[in-house]
């Protein structure tokens, strides 16, 4: 669901003639235009395997990730554990940390120079990623426009959200399975209460940002459809 990103770019001035033998001198070259970036949010409930598929992903593209859950307050992953819901006002700095972290991530160079680093006799350049994964559950649209201002005024930026998609029954089972997770299997209701699935203008046209993922399958098989997904996106 990839949308076609806007370049705005200065028009070229019209050629002048060349007065010394009244012909139309060549045009410039055309600008080259920028890389296109992008965040991946990977969203969902609980138990959904935004970890797993996260993690491959990362793997498999080489590029930077983000586990949402390490930039929670001390605060807030107490109130997780002992089965409180958040709100929106202790999620509000979380959703706005992440997005700068994210941001910040995309003009960061690599420690380590990457197989694409670029030579020249004197200069070794090293490349910013191309794409930074993110892990936040995003349950409800204002939490995701939160993250899309990320975009706002970058022609050469997109957020996209892979959305991870089982039934509650599902993902109260793998939640029970996992051993030393601050969140608990009576808080993926509580999580379903309060997610609001994306509407029709968040999943097609121009504004269209969400690509689904059923995650209802075998931890393998749904890594395989979010990767088929993202390079479907890119």
């Amino acid at each position: 669901m990839s949308t076609e990103a806007v370049t705005h770019l200065p028009p070229t001035p019209p050629s002048e003639p060349n007065s010394q033998n009244g012909r139309i001198a060549p045009t410039s070259a055309p600008q080259p235009q920028h890389e296109i970036k992008h965040i991946w949010v990977i969203t969902g409930p609980a138990g959904c395997g935004k970890t797993s598929v996260a993690e491959y992903l990362h793997q498999q593209l080489q590029i930077p990730y983000l586990e949402g859950d390490t930039f929670h307050t001390p605060e807030n992953v107490k109130k997780m554990a002992n089965g409180q819901p958040l709100t929106d006002a202790d999620r509000w700095d979380w959703l706005i940390l992440l997005r700068e972290q994210a941001l910040l991530t995309l003009t960061t160079k690599p420690a380590t120079p990457s197989t694409t680093t670029t030579s020249t006799p004197n200069t070794t350049i090293t490349p910013t990623p191309s794409g930074v994964i993110i892990t936040c559950s995003a349950l409800k649209r204002k939490y995701r426009d939160v993250l899309r201002i990320a975009a706002y005024r970058r022609p050469d930026l997109k957020v996209h959200f892979v959305f991870l998609q089982a039934s509650e029954a599902v993902l109260m089972d793998r939640v029970r399975g996992r051993q030393g997770h601050y969140m608990k299997d009576y808080m993926v209701h509580s999580q379903f209460q309060s997610l609001e699935a994306p509407q029709r203008d968040e999943l097609e046209g121009v504004t269209g940002d969400v690509l689904g993922v059923d995650a209802g399958g075998e931890s393998r098989e749904v890594q395989r459809l979010a990767l088929g997904v993202v390079r479907g996106a890119m």
